[in-house]
């Protein structure tokens, strides 16, 4: 069978997010491809049946948030865009080496747009490709603690991503944000966009226990792939159509006006006692 065919497939069923295991993708969809025509020819030659076959345990599926439910995510330390008494806030996780998030800045900011001081937008970093985008994620963290954290997305993403420009690991394996010298490319971003590059890369070093935090909180709700959402406490992920979050906002605007008319909850604090105090604080237990 022709491998194109094949790949188009295998690229065909993959959905639009980098997974958390993403490094040497290509390499290993390259054998994997090499190993599916290998049976194939295997079967044609044995009447369709693999030779040698053994039944194979069935892995069982990556848990994954329930997308009706609820869940309680944190957000204080973490940078945002938007008023922070909003009545809905939508929890982006992300990565900057992943191509499905750069994908999804436009509808970040279009949503933004269409709703106003109902939304905020809080940004918690979940590192799928660490060799790459770790220097990113501190310095975004760091540059928000000089008040430029939209000015460091955007050279990030424009003269980061887009132009392959990436902090790498050191031949020895050091990260450069734990060395002196710190990290060349990012710090030079910094210094374009006018941040204390000496302070950016002390602040560096402290926010690795964030970053930290943020994706064990994130994985212990199920996330395992960028881009990831929670539109208060509810899960979607991957670069969807902006009709997709359209409604599911709008379906907790509507949540929060009620609540807030019923309950006389302040806007300010609906976040916090609504969807953080009351949301479900774990997976559900896989069934068995």
């Amino acid at each position: 069978m022709n491998k194109l065919v094949l790949l188009l497939a295998a690229v065909g069923m993959a959905s639009a997010a980098c997974q958390s295991d993403s490094r040497g993708v290509e390499d290993r969809l390259n054998a994997r491809l090499d190993r599916i025509e290998k049976k194939i020819d295997d079967m044609a030659k044995n009447g369709g049946a693999r030779p040698g076959a053994a039944a194979q345990p069935t892995r069982a599926p990556r848990p994954e948030p329930d997308r009706a439910k609820t869940y309680s995510l944190a957000v204080d330390g973490d940078p945002f865009d938007g008023p922070a008494d909003a009545k809905v806030t939508l929890v982006k996780a992300y990565d900057y080496a992943c191509p499905y998030c750069e994908r999804v800045r436009d509808t970040m900011d279009q949503l933004r747009q269409k709703y106003g001081n109902d939304l905020r937008v809080v940004y918690k970093q979940f590192v799928v490709h660490p060799q790459v985008a770790t220097a990113g994620a501190l310095a975004f963290c760091a540059a928000a603690k000089q008040g430029k954290a939209h000015e460091m997305d955007a050279a990030l993403w424009d003269k980061g991503f887009k132009q392959h420009q990436f902090d790498k690991d050191g031949d020895n394996g050091q990260k450069c944000w734990e060395s002196d010298a710190g990290c060349p490319v990012v710090l030079g971003f910094g210094k374009d966009i006018g941040l204390n590059v000496d302070k950016l890369k002390a602040d560096m070093k402290g926010c690795v226990q964030l970053m930290q935090k943020d994706m064990r909180d994130l994985q212990a709700l199920g996330v395992g792939a960028t881009p990831s959402f929670f539109v208060n406490g509810r899960f979607m992920s991957g670069a969807m159509p902006i009709e997709n979050f359209q409604q599911l906002i709008d379906e907790e605007l509507k949540k929060a006006n009620d609540t807030i008319a019923k309950e006389h909850i302040a806007a300010s604090d609906y976040y916090q006692k609504v969807v953080v105090d009351r949301g479900q604080k774990t997976l559900d237990a896989p069934k068995q």
